[in-house]
């Protein structure tokens, strides 16, 4: 997440979403998951959380939304924000050669009012 600052102080948006991460990060691996790297950017994109899961690599969009309900999701995470992480994925992969030969999947961690949602195969690529 791309810190936004006035005066020198992250915005109160950037703490908020930091702290989404922090409790989706907690809970993955409190599900057993293995987090690899957090805030992973690439020229496209970024990606909030990877992860693995046995053998499976997993590219994990988190949102933290007070206003929204999860049936939102698809407005916040459009068409164009799948594409943008799974590019962003894919370039990922190919830095990392070590995860080449392992399945991956794109999650959803949803944050509302304290309750956290995890959407297993929220999207992927069907191209």
């Amino acid at each position: 997440m791309k810190e936004d600052t006035r005066a020198g102080k992250p915005s109160e948006r950037f703490r908020a979403g930091r702290a989404g991460e922090d409790e989706a990060v907690a809970w993955l691996e409190q599900a057993g998951l293995a987090i690899i790297a957090r805030n992973f950017r690439s020229r496209i994109g970024e990606v909030d959380i990877i992860a693995r899961e046995g053998e499976t690599i997993v590219f994990v969009e988190v949102k933290r939304w007070s206003a929204f309900g999860a049936e939102a999701l698809d407005q916040g995470i459009d068409g164009r924000k799948q594409r943008r992480i799974i590019e962003t994925a894919k370039y990922f992969l190919a830095a990392h050669r070590e995860y080449n030969s392992m399945a991956v999947r794109f999650d959803v961690i949803f944050i509302n009012h304290g309750a956290l949602s995890h959407i297993p195969s929220a999207f992927g690529e069907f191209l």
